[in-house]
């Protein structure tokens, strides 16, 4: 998917804030941090857990299931038991809404 998907109105996420959505056929966990906006892959790349259920910590999210972290700005693993990044996508808003293009 190359092209930009409207998720959401800005105002549907609180900031600090996060929301799952589906962009094509992929689940991502869109977190509106500090006036930033950041999209994750829904998906721990330890065992698939559910980011999006995960508490935030500062700049990254971690994961319900065994405590992995990623950082919502790139995507990489901070902790164990994650080794890989898990994808990041891009995201804008425009006039109020939020759009996330899905990473190839």
């Amino acid at each position: 998917m190359s092209e930009f998907v409207r998720v959401c109105a800005a105002a549907d996420v609180p900031d600090p804030g996060k929301q799952v959505f589906e962009v094509g056929d992929r689940f991502v966990v869109v977190v509106h941090l500090d006036g930033e906006w950041f999209a994750l892959e829904d998906a721990c790349t330890h065992d698939g857990g559910p980011l999006g259920e995960g508490r935030l910590e500062g700049f990254c999210i971690v994961c319900p299931r065994h405590g992995a972290r990623f950082d919502l700005r790139t995507g990489a693993a901070m902790s164990m038991p994650a080794v890989r990044a898990t994808p990041r996508h891009e995201v804008k808003i425009e006039n109020g809404a939020v759009l996330v293009r899905v990473a190839g």
